[in-house]
């Protein structure tokens, strides 16, 4: 059992289980019954991306510094009950059943996804 961190729209990997959207948006130009089937996700979870105004800062940060500080921001946003309650849910379920969170963004490191994946460690998650 483990939980894997993915880019939406990607080939499934074998055994990846549920596969959970954290992004603010739906795909563009995709009907909603094509989700899961084109691989995007099989569920929608707005709550555990950034908010609109940190996914803009997010698509601004050219510089560490700037990174950095939407990461902080990032944090923060994740720190509040709800998200947090998700986070913990999300770590507990990795020891019981595949699942995968997922975002669209070409690169990890210059994602919230990657932040997500610090925050489910922390949290003891079972992670591929």
């Amino acid at each position: 059992m483990t939980l894997r961190i993915v880019r939406l729209g990607t080939p499934r990997l074998p055994d990846e289980g549920l596969r959970i959207g954290t992004v603010r948006r739906p795909p563009r130009g995709v009907r909603k019954e094509r989700f899961a089937a084109d691989d995007w996700y099989d569920v929608w979870y707005p709550e555990l991306s950034p908010s609109a105004p940190l996914v803009a800062s997010a698509q601004q940060a050219e510089t560490s510094d700037a990174w950095a500080a939407f990461e902080k921001a990032f944090r923060r946003e994740m720190a509040e009950a709800a998200p947090s309650h998700a986070l913990d849910l999300l770590a507990a379920l990795s020891h019981r059943t595949d699942l995968s969170i997922g975002c669209y963004c070409a690169e990890e490191d210059r994602c919230h996804r990657s932040i997500l994946r610090g925050l489910l460690a922390d949290r003891d998650a079972k992670l591929d």
